[in-house]
């Protein structure tokens, strides 16, 4: 079978005087019948190409499936007089939300069942749940298209009836004012941009609804939350660098809202309550690395912040939690993530021990203020993910849920994960990779090893364990993570390192980081591939371009790879937000600079590894004609044999398919094409 062609119509693209060509610009027609056609003769192509793994897929899929019990269940939580509980049912897809009146041992009551909400949809997801405060009506949020746009509605928790009110168009959260009868909603405008906060009184009409705040710079969208204490509602307005907060009681909905600090550029804070004090984490005062303040609710402009956590250059403060005797906070040095506990009365702090080379830890949920126990979690590359609770005056540590491996043949100590810094080419940073593999795997010029990376939006890529690596750990690949500038793994500066006008930092980075794993011999060149996927496809994009040579193959998961002409576009999702990342082209300086990396702006006739590159043709937040131009060009240019294959997802978007199982398939393809490539010679 011959691999498709696209059509190619001559489309000039001019600005500052620089005129670009583009010939499968057309491309982007959602609705052009002679678009989806090309499409699906590509997926025909890729079925084509890859139907000597139709068994190995299936084989992949049972294998990765088998491992996830089918009958499993959240950790429950208490809140509110209840226990709250999602689980799975064997033989089904999607989730059902439950709870159970102030013991374990009562009875359950569900409040959704999503797979009877997902009867006859090719795609469906809940977006949030939220139970009213006096615990009788539930908000539920759903999209069956995946393009992230969420339809909310609600439940009678007594009687079990679906109300008659439906809001569409919403990011899918909902919050609960105090009164039970008002709920508080953001809807997106045609950019799929949240830009407007509305109030809802329960029984009334959507049309009803009242507009609470509209954000108009539409470089900043807006997110409404409910703090832990639950006594107010705030509306945050947030761009890539700056903040802005703004609230009012949660006991009363007509209250005038109230700015904490008005948005200043490079000024970040988000805002926690306690008592009679706001606790913000911010970057002001040149706290690059973030700190922790408080300030009277009374009186919470900066002019009046002061330091609970002071600045420390070498800590990046991520995340901390309010306790009434201790306050925890998320840390990260060298790169790993730390949980520090400070006694509030005597001022000592600790740290909790965790073992591995490179891992992952996070606290957890905690809804209760008067306690002394802490839920936090923790998994790596080797230990399966797992919640713990830490009685912090007692120091002891109890396992609550380990995530369970079945099948009987995964055992942890039959895995090596390391933890390395490779030589980059400034010949001064130092990039960290970490890596895991079997133990019976060795270091050779002939081990496959995959490497992955994403390095954008201050985004760090933590070692996490994964039942589905598994199958190719199991098969001889080493596993690694660049953990790139772009990200924030080295701190706040190792972001700054890899966005605007310095971006071409996070593609160098994994190119040094693969040519060390080679030099050190883990791989060669031959065995060595790459994946990444949004923001991470963008890279992967990138790095072929500079080094064709260097990987034998890569997989580009919804790759943003038309960087110049999206940009470009302020009508697609999330442009204008983005120009605190990438810069705005259409100041020349950013064209420039864009132009000179843009995946599909620089496919010239050379040798290209072998791809596989997919997407979804509801993707919000990559559009699906990214990925198809960049194929079709890819197509027409190369100038070798190896394997090209684009595989579009027809009813699904950014994430994948829907359902718990269903996205397994995706992994299963990729695995295979990576096994394909080794088996080939």
């Amino acid at each position: 079978m011959k691999a498709p062609q696209a059509q190619k119509i001559e489309k000039i693209l001019e600005i500052h005087g620089d005129k670009r060509i583009d010939n499968y610009f057309w491309l982007n027609e959602r609705e052009n019948p002679a678009v989806i056609q090309y499409l699906e003769e590509e997926n025909a192509y890729a079925d084509f190409v890859m139907k000597d793994t139709e068994k190995l897929q299936e084989d992949l899929f049972e294998e990765m499936k088998a491992r996830y019990k089918k009958d499993d269940e959240s950790l429950p939580y208490f809140f509110n007089e209840y226990w709250y509980i999602v689980r799975y049912e064997e033989g089904k897809e999607y989730p059902i939300f439950c709870r159970k009146y102030k013991s374990l041992d009562n009875e359950e009551e569900i409040l959704i069942d999503v797979n009877i909400l997902a009867e006859g949809e090719n795609y469906f997801e809940v977006g949030s749940v939220a139970v009213s405060p006096n615990n009788t009506l539930v908000s539920f949020s759903t999209d069956n298209v995946s393009r992230r746009i969420y339809t909310i509605n609600f439940k009678n928790l007594e009687t079990g009836e679906i109300l008659a009110d439906t809001i569409p168009n919403t990011t899918g959260k909902a919050v609960w004012a105090n009164d039970n009868e008002h709920v508080f909603y953001i809807r997106k405008d045609k950019n799929l941009r949240a830009f407007q906060v509305y109030r809802h009184k329960i029984g009334t009409d959507s049309s009803e609804d009242v507009l609470i705040f509209h954000e108009k710079d539409d470089t900043f969208d807006v997110n409404v939350f409910k703090t832990k204490s639950l006594q107010y509602i705030f509306i945050a307005s947030s761009s890539t660098i700056s903040d802005e907060h703004r609230f009012i009681p949660s006991d009363n909905v007509f209250a005038d809202w109230t700015v904490i600090q008005p948005r200043i550029d490079d000024l970040e804070y988000s805002v926690e309550h306690y008592e009679d004090e706001f606790y913000i984490i911010t970057n002001a005062d040149d706290a690059i690395n973030f700190k922790i303040v408080k300030t009277k609710i009374n009186n919470c402009g900066m002019e009046n912040w002061t330091d609970v956590i002071p600045h420390r250059k070498e800590v990046l403060l991520e995340g901390f939690e309010i306790f009434k005797d201790y306050l925890v906070l998320e840390e990260r040095e060298k790169g790993l993530l730390q949980i520090k506990i400070i006694n509030e009365h005597t001022q000592e702090s600790h740290y909790l021990p965790f073992s591995d080379p490179t891992y992952t830890a996070y606290i957890g949920i905690n809804l209760e203020f008067d306690t002394e126990v802490l839920r936090y979690g923790y998994t790596s590359l080797t230990q399966p993910s797992s919640t713990y609770e830490y009685n912090m005056k007692e120091k002891t540590t109890q396992l609550l849920k380990q995530q369970e491996v079945l099948g009987g043949k995964f055992f942890s100590e039959n895995y090596i994960s390391e933890r390395i810094w490779a030589d980059s080419r400034d010949g001064e940073t130092k990039i960290p990779i970490s890596l895991v593999y079997h133990k019976d795997t060795k270091k050779s010029a002939d081990t496959p090893l995959l490497l992955y990376g994403y390095g954008s939006y201050g985004h760090t890529v933590d070692a996490s364990f994964s039942n589905v690596r598994l199958s190719i750990l199991d098969r001889g690949f080493i596993y690694a993570i660049a953990h790139i500038r772009g990200g924030e793994y080295l701190g706040r500066e190792w972001y700054e390192d890899g966005k605007m006008l310095f971006k071409k930092n996070t593609f160098f980075d994994f190119i040094d980081a693969g040519k060390y794993l080679i030099k050190e011999n883990y791989t060669s060149s031959e065995h060595l591939y790459a994946m990444g996927g949004s923001a991470g496809g963008l890279l992967m994009g990138a790095i072929i371009n500079y080094e064709p040579a260097l990987f034998h193959g890569i997989v580009a998961q919804v790759p943003f790879v038309d960087v110049v002409t999206t940009m470009l576009d302020e009508t697609i999702p999330l442009t204008t937000g983005e120009y605190d990342e990438w810069g705005n082209p259409n100041n020349k300086e950013y064209y420039d600079y864009i132009k000179s990396y843009s995946p599909y702006d620089n496919v010239e006739a050379k040798n290209y590894p072998h791809m596989l590159i997919t997407t979804g043709l509801h993707d919000s937040q990559v559009q699906y004609w990214e990925p198809a131009k960049w194929t079709a060009k890819l197509r027409e240019l190369k100038t070798d044999y190896n394997l090209l294959i684009f595989k579009t997802d027809m009813s699904a978007g950014h994430g994948g398919a829907s359902g718990r199982f269903e996205s397994l398939k995706e992994d299963a393809l990729e695995y295979a094409f990576l096994l394909k490539l080794e088996n080939k010679r």
